[in-house]
């Protein structure tokens, strides 16, 4: 979004507009709506900024529900804004630990200081971009304690709160097109300035939960979060924001409940064994907390095989943090094989997983040219030493 763009939605006229159009559809919808418009005598450029204004709020109310339908967003900030439910764990974490002043460094659109400000916190949001600058405050404008600055993060003075935020710009600059970076010395700002603010205040930090663990540093609360089965981040938490002998967690949000793992350090894992008649598969933020062992042994399971993060045993055990599958049947990796074996048992429904084998599952399902009524879900991976395909069902949680 240009700044002439932006100017021209925040007037009465544009914001009228804006809030005055239907909920947004694809298709033929859109075009009718842009012919409307432009009948009525609105400019192009107004309809044209509206519209995309419109498209990205029905794409923001995944992470923001209702609240979407009063903000504004560019293409690159919604992208990285944090989801509004993990923005409240964030939040709570700062009222928890008696934290009254927050600086937001690199707010983006103004997720983290959103939450922040709702807890009565008082937060000030610092952005460099100056239309994502100007988007913020329109955001946080029904927030009296949140006040947003047109600047570096850099040059914050961090005497003027007793702590901060920060979510590191991992993408290139700019609102729309943007490509995601991977070196942390390409981040804005860089991760070596966030640890030395973390050596000043209390800080917390949103990152990918990809990011290198060997860069995590020792004295930190290291917490990855998945929500609905996707894993969205992992955060590091400094000062009295760690919680103590707490340095890997794991939080588990599912259907408004939080579940959450926790160990002083990584878990030990535990043996590899034969495979029972159910199998495990815990949730990524398990995985990349390193939490496995422990989750194995609070199930009374064993792992699949060595290093592959798969559990198994003989008896059912419902947890927030795995799902569980019931084995029906184990055959050697072998297509035609596996091709013979679907038909017979009226497979065309298949959802292929792997781990510790080099397949592609789009690949694989071609070459089984599924036909049948009947669904099931495929467990391609290492057992007993050897390449297995196990076939199983998804079991259904009963609470």
């Amino acid at each position: 979004m240009q700044r002439s763009e932006l100017e021209q939605l925040l007037t009465p006229e544009g914001l009228r507009l804006l809030d005055s159009l239907p909920p947004y559809t694809n298709g033929g919808d859109i075009v009718r709506s842009v012919a409307d418009l432009r009948k009525s005598g609105h400019p192009a450029s107004l309809v044209g900024t509206v519209m995309t204004q419109a498209r990205l709020r029905a794409r923001a109310t995944s992470k923001f529900s209702e609240f979407a339908s009063r903000m504004l967003f560019t293409d690159a900030g919604l992208e990285q804004a944090t989801r509004l439910s993990v923005a409240a764990v964030h939040a709570g974490r700062f009222r928890s630990a008696g934290i009254t002043r927050v600086a937001d460094l690199g707010c983006g659109i103004g997720a983290d200081a959103l939450a922040l400000a709702a807890l009565e916190i008082s937060v000030t949001a610092v952005e460099r971009d100056e239309v994502t600058a100007a988007i913020a405050a329109y955001n946080l404008a029904p927030f009296p304690t949140a006040t947003v600055e047109n600047g570096e993060a850099e040059s914050f003075d961090l005497t003027r709160v007793d702590a901060a935020f920060l979510d590191p710009a991992r993408r290139t600059s700019g609102h729309t097109n943007t490509t995601r970076m991977t070196d942390p010395a390409d981040f804005s700002p860089t991760l070596d300035f966030v640890f030395e603010v973390a050596r000043r205040v209390p800080t917390g930090v949103k990152l990918g939960p990809g990011l290198d663990r060997g860069l995590i540093p020792s004295e930190c609360e290291a917490q990855w979060i998945s929500v609905d089965g996707q894993l969205v981040e992992m955060g590091l938490w400094f000062g009295s924001l760690a919680r103590p002998g707490i340095r890997r967690a794991a939080l588990v949000m599912r259907g408004g409940a939080h579940h959450e793992l926790t160990g002083p350090e990584d878990s030990e894992d535990v043996e590899p064994g034969e495979l029972g008649a159910y199998l495990y598969e815990p949730d990524g933020s398990i995985i990349r907390a390193r939490l496995i062992g422990d989750l194995a042994r609070s199930l009374g399971t064993r792992l699949v095989s060595a290093q592959i993060a798969y559990l198994t045993g003989d008896t059912l055990v419902e947890s927030p943090f795995a799902q569980a599958f019931r084995v029906r049947e184990v055959f050697a990796f072998n297509v035609p094989t596996l091709k013979r074996e679907l038909r017979i048992r009226n497979i065309g429904s298949l959802e292929i997983k792997k781990r510790g084998v080099d397949i592609d599952p789009a690949t694989l399902r071609t070459k089984l040219a599924l036909k049948g009524s009947e669904s099931a879900t495929l467990f391609v991976t290492r057992a007993g030493g050897k390449h297995v395909a196990i076939l199983a069902d998804r079991m259904t949680p009963t609470t």
